[in-house]
């Protein structure tokens, strides 16, 4: 063996393997502790799912009931206090800088573990190596890369080892609850910042993900690519994942009737229905409302859509009392702000059984159409044709 051990590789040879080796680490994360283990988006095969747990075990030593557990409680608790990683209570440079840290303060509590730690993979050689003994697959991929690249080595080693603490536990945690841009108005501050989620696997596309929890597939618009789905669409093809759970997209069907299949594409699909709902008929209204002249009219219309959609929960004091200017001062947005509150109770199910949720769903298409608002009556006929791709009209 020379100073550059077994494989004598150069200084850009150094570099290309550390990146396939982390993005190996990282295709291991997002499909195997996250898809498939966290959210069950996915089912692996268990030769793919063990390769990946072996390799999370020797560049990482995580753990994979700590992990489900933590990112379960951070979505359950998520911008709380209780939120293991949220940039919007502990602050963006303490989730960067701090983010193994904080996971690690996470995964070793009981409560966690016990509460939201409950069906992943816990088979004999997870419990008696893989729990037991995790700093040794550490050490044993240390030993292996001085061995293969020589003093190459101890830098290639040291980068699979900041990998996922930098990119996952830092960047996606924090700058994905703290900066860019939002296709759906979730509850939580998540955004994605990048349309096309390579560098991390897919895991950019984080505010489509909060939207849609349990969906294999992370992309949502036709120009954002994630490469996570990729590999399961590979994966998939030659037997060896199955997909079971993708986001719903609702689909418009001209003249059928609003039914129960209706109740549940909008239930189902509702962050998409909302989202339709800024574009279709709050810009709209704006526009007609606020504008004065061209510049203008594009920066007010862009800021009081983005006000006016937002989750009434996620409003600071000043914010709130800029809607409530707004809707005081303009009556027809007034009125399709509180038309999109009322649409929002339905799929906060607040009634009694599935007809009662088909009445309020009636009634308000009812009441929308009698408004003498364009813009709201198209989208009520819209909305009574919805049903999700792949159903049938009945």
């Amino acid at each position: 063996m020379t100073l550059h051990g077994i494989l004598d590789i150069g200084v850009w040879q150094a570099v290309l393997i550390a990146l396939a080796l982390t993005h190996v680490t990282i295709a291991a994360v997002t499909l195997y502790l996250h898809r498939s283990q966290a959210h069950r988006a996915l089912d692996l095969h268990p030769i793919v799912a063990h390769v990946f747990r072996f390799w999370l075990w020797l560049t990482t030593g995580m753990v994979t009931r700590e992990w489900v557990a933590v990112h379960r409680r951070h979505h359950a608790r998520c911008e709380t206090p209780l939120d293991p990683h949220s940039p919007q209570v502990l602050g963006l440079r303490k989730v960067l800088t701090e983010g193994a840290e904080l996971y690690g303060e996470a995964a070793s509590d009981p409560d966690t573990l016990e509460r939201f730690g409950k069906g992943v993979t816990q088979d004999w050689i997870e419990r008696h190596l893989y729990s037991r003994f995790r700093w040794q697959g550490i050490g044993a991929m240390l030993a292996i890369d001085l061995l293969l690249f020589g003093v190459y080595g101890i830098v290639i080693w040291a980068v699979q080892m900041l990998w996922i603490p930098v990119w996952a536990a830092g960047v996606v945690n924090g700058v994905g609850h703290y900066a860019g841009y939002r296709n759906f108005e979730s509850a939580d501050a998540s955004a994605n910042f990048s349309p096309w989620g390579i560098l991390i696997g897919g895991e950019e596309l984080h505010n489509n993900h909060h939207a849609f929890p349990t969906s294999a597939r992370l992309s949502s618009k036709w120009w954002e690519f994630d490469l996570g789905w990729l590999y399961i669409r590979v994966l998939s093809l030659v037997g060896l994942a199955q997909v079971r759970h993708v986001a719903p997209k609702p689909k418009v069907i001209p003249g059928k009737q609003l039914d129960m299949e209706t109740l549940s594409a909008v239930i189902r699909s509702r962050m998409h229905v909302i989202a339709r709902y800024g574009k279709e008929v709050i810009r709209p209204v704006a526009r007609a409302e606020l504008c004065r002249n061209a510049s203008h009219c594009r920066r007010l219309v862009r800021r009081s859509q983005r006000l006016l959609a937002k989750e009434a929960g996620r409003l600071d004091t000043a914010a709130r009392q800029q809607v409530e200017q707004l809707l005081a001062q303009h009556q027809t947005l007034a009125t399709v702000y509180h038309f999109k509150e009322q649409l929002q109770d339905v799929w906060e199910r607040r009634a009694p059984t599935q007809e009662a949720l088909l009445i309020m769903l009636q009634d308000w298409c009812q009441q929308a159409e009698a408004t003498g608002i364009q813009a709201l009556e198209h989208f009520s006929r819209n909305l009574r044709g919805y049903s999700l791709e792949g159903a049938h009209a009945s």
